[in-house]
This record gives structure tokens, C-alpha cells and sequence, in this order.
């Protein structure tokens, strides 16, 4: 039998009078009627600011996935979502603004053991940050981030020869000046030899769509970030940066070490611990 376009039955139909083409699909897909798009969309950037998405399987929103935690919430996001004229700048507003994302990270002993997941949203969200985040906060901290927006990718350095087995054979040669030190955000992919950094970090491969990023702590993070030129070479320039501070005294160059990296000032016994040290 001849198979035409066409949308599942269950969900609103097609336009009867327009031609079922990309465009008209399209249309249909960010129509009022259509509930999907907003819901995913939304659970997508809940699992952003929280860590897990208010339907913790974003790869299978179907009816094999989980559950939503928070049904009705999720419906409203949904519909918010299109009320607000589909602007993801007014959703990121009212996420960050809203009682839940605002509460603090702390936990005691009992809610741990009640909710180890914070799937009751009783705490704010305390997570890792992703692979790329974590060089970006480094090059930051130590001042040298390069802001610039847009460009062509770019070469961090990275250690010799985990390219070597790569397709094409083509070198990895480390860029220099202030191209080396962009976001991670513009670091070169290559399919068959991902970037070593981000990839013991966790970051996925790019031959296929990841939705959902693991989370895992391994002793090859911790050398890492221990050897890797980059972080190396951060740690040396936040040392200089900390050297130049205004504050020549060693109690006012740790408190301004701690707000460069911690964005806070030291507790009483770190500041003994690292002044002792």
C-alpha cells in the first residue's frame, strides 16, 4: 500500500489544505496544539540547571521511559513555553529566578538519606560541571581566557600522540597565542580521535546525538587535572595573577586566590591549613 506523509494519530493532525511538505511539518511541530516540543525542550533545560531532567530519560520520552517526577510542572513549562513566544531567554529567566533553583546546595545527613537524587527539589542543584566548563573555569581563574565570540576552531595543546591512531593521520598541532586559550566551546572535534581532555572528563564522542551526559570519577580525571599542559599551565599563571594582586600580604593573597576560584572568601580552618602549608 502507498505510504504518505503523515503525523501518528494520536497527536492533532495535519492541516487538511496545506502540502505536506518539510515546512508544513515544521509548523506543525511548534503549533499550539502540539505539546511535545515544549515538553522536551523544557525538560532539556530543567536537566541543565538541575542535573537530571524532571524526566530523567531525555534519550526516550516515550511511553518506555520514565515517568515525570513532577507532572504538572512539567505541563506547565509546556505551555509556558509557547505562551512566552517560544523565547528560551524568558524560560532561563524564570528558571534562575524561580524559589527552587534559589535555594541552597546545602544538605544534611537526613535529607541526603531521604533524597540522595534531590528528585523532591527540597535543595538547590550541586553537581560537576561539564568537560568543557571545567577547562573553561580554569582558564578563567587564572586569567587567561580568551572571550572572544565566533572563529574557527581552534588547537589546544594536548599530549603527544593520542591522535596517532586516529583516520587520516593528520597532526594535532597546538595553536599558539591567544587562540590557545578559547572556550572549549571552539576546541577542533575529530571523530576518530576526540579531544583527550574532555573526552576522560566525559564528554561524549561527536558521531552520535547525546541528550544525556554520564557523570563518573575516575583516578584519570585526577591526573588530568594534575598534568594535562592546560591546567599546568593555568595553575602557573593564577600563581603569577595571585603575585600581583594589590594585597602583598600572605593572608590577602589567599583571600583573593579563594574568590578567584571559589568566588568566596576562605573558611577559618582552610586559611590556617593553606597558611600552614
Amino acid at each position: 500500500e502507498p505510504v504518505e506523509p503523515g503525523v501518528p494519530s494520536v497527536l492533532h493532525p495535519l492541516p487538511s489544505d496545506a502540502p505536506r511538505n518539510r515546512l508544513t511539518f515544521a509548523r506543525w511541530l511548534v503549533a499550539p496544539e502540539n505539546p511535545l516540543v515544549g515538553r522536551v525542550v523544557m525538560n532539556q533545560l530543567w536537566q541543565a540547571y538541575f542535573g537530571r531532567g524532571l524526566v530523567t530519560t531525555p534519550e526516550d520520552f516515550g511511553t518506555q521511559g520514565e515517568k515525570p517526577t513532577h507532572p504538572e510542572l512539567l505541563d506547565w513549562l509546556a505551555t509556558e513555553f509557547p505562551r512566552r513566544g517560544w523565547s528560551l531567554k524568558a524560560m532561563h529567566r524564570l528558571i534562575v529566578t524561580s524559589d527552587a533553583y534559589r535555594r541552597s546546595s546545602r544538605a544534611t545527613a537526613e535529607q541526603i538519606a531521604r533524597d540522595p537524587q534531590n528528585v523532591l527539589l527540597a535543595r538547590g542543584p550541586r553537581f560537576r560541571v561539564g568537560a568543557e566548563t571545567i577547562r573553561d573555569i580554569a582558564l578563567a581563574a587564572s586569567g587567561l581566557l580568551n572571550p572572544r565570540v565566533g572563529g574557527p576552531s581552534v588547537r589546544p595543546p594536548q599530549p603527544e600522540g593520542v591522535d596517532s591512531l586516529a583516520y587520516g593521520q593528520e597532526p594535532w598541532k597546538a595553536d599558539t597565542g591567544p587562540d590557545r586559550y578559547r572556550r572549549g566551546l571552539y576546541t577542533f572535534l575529530k571523530r576518530t580521535a576526540p579531544y583527550a581532555a574532555f573526552a576522560t572528563m566525559d564528554a561524549p564522542t561527536p558521531e552520535v546525538a547525546c541528550v544525556r551526559r554520564e557523570r563518573s570519577n575516575t583516578p584519570l580525571q585526577a591526573l588530568a587535572m594534575l598534568n594535562d599542559v592546560v591546567f599546568v599551565e593555568a595553575a602557573r599563571a593564577l600563581g603569577r595573577r595571585i603575585l600581583d594582586a594589590p594585597e602583598s600580604s600572605p593572608e590577602g593573597r589567599l583571600d583573593y586566590a579563594y574568590l578567584l576560584v571559589l568566588g568566596r572568601p576562605p573558611r577559618e580552618a582552610e586559611r590556617s591549613r593553606v597558611t600552614a602549608y
